[in-house]
């Protein structure tokens, strides 16, 4: 088998992007086509590490590499940057953003170093803290919007504006689930309202999260899972009976489900 090194990928890609003899299809994207490639990428490398797959979370980090190599090619073909560029400008930043590793700093654990990397990043950037700056602070646009809950709500902590334990958000939840209830049960819901309030629930929701350190996307993500997994069982159960979950009345359905359920318990 051929061994490969990084220099050998970074000339296999250029040759994919060679006019005329390269690949039709690599010669025709741009940054712009190539971000839901990116963003496949990414998310099928995290469905690798939640099923702990060793060889697809190896493959699938090939293939975030090969956007990032992709689109370093774009930029040294028109002269912006090249991928040496983009290592040196990481490796630069990850020496100064760990000065408690590459410089005399003592940190005593992970919380303190995230808030520390926050601190650098903005005095690097010349933003003002989130204190400083009066609000709180820049957002990336496409963050998914959980993951964005969970920021504003961590920002909003930093200064100070947050409850003194779980039993504040849990009891927001279930006053957001009352609105909710309030709205959906009015003479004439309010389309506009219900999505507002349902919104707020999800909001509280994400906060009671925060206080268990429970990543929202990852949670939300899981129970899709389980859900998709727990309907597969459902099918399966009734197809061992010669019977057909469409079609099924909710009682039976629902029958199913739990039966389903049981057996998930069995096997734990």
């Amino acid at each position: 088998m051929t061994s490969y090194s990084l220099p050998d990928l970074l000339q296999i890609m250029s040759a994919l992007r060679t006019p005329v003899t390269g690949c039709p299809w690599d010669l025709k994207q741009t940054h712009e086509s190539l971000l839901n490639y990116f963003i496949e990428e990414t998310y099928e490398f995290i469905e690798a590490v939640e099923n702990k797959d060793l060889d697809n979370m190896k493959e699938e980090l090939g293939d975030v590499l090969l956007q990032v190599v992709l689109h370093s090619q774009l930029a040294q073909e028109r002269g912006d940057f090249d991928f040496k560029e983009v290592v040196q400008i990481l490796s630069e930043k990850l020496v100064r953003r760990h000065p408690h590793v590459f410089g005399e700093l003592k940190l005593d654990d992970a919380t303190a170093v995230e808030k520390k990397w926050d601190e650098l990043k903005k005095l690097e950037k010349g933003e003002k803290t989130v204190a400083e700056e009066g609000g709180l602070g820049r957002m990336p646009r496409h963050l998914p919007a959980l993951i964005k809950a969970d920021k504003i709500q961590k920002r909003a902590a930093q200064i100070g504006f947050d409850w003194p334990d779980f039993k504040g958000p849990m009891a927001k939840v279930k006053e957001e689930l009352e609105e909710l209830r309030a709205e959906a049960m009015a003479e004439t819901p309010n389309p506009d309202r219900l999505e507002s309030e349902f919104g707020d629930l999800l909001f509280a929701a994400v906060n009671v999260g925060r206080f268990f350190h429970i990543d929202p996307e990852k949670a939300l993500a899981r129970a899709n899972r389980k859900f998709m997994d727990r309907y597969a069982s459902m099918e399966k159960i009734a197809q061992g009976e010669n019977k057909i979950i469409k079609g099924m009345s909710l009682t039976e359905m629902d029958s199913y489900w739990e039966r389903a359920k049981s057996q998930e318990k069995k096997e734990i």
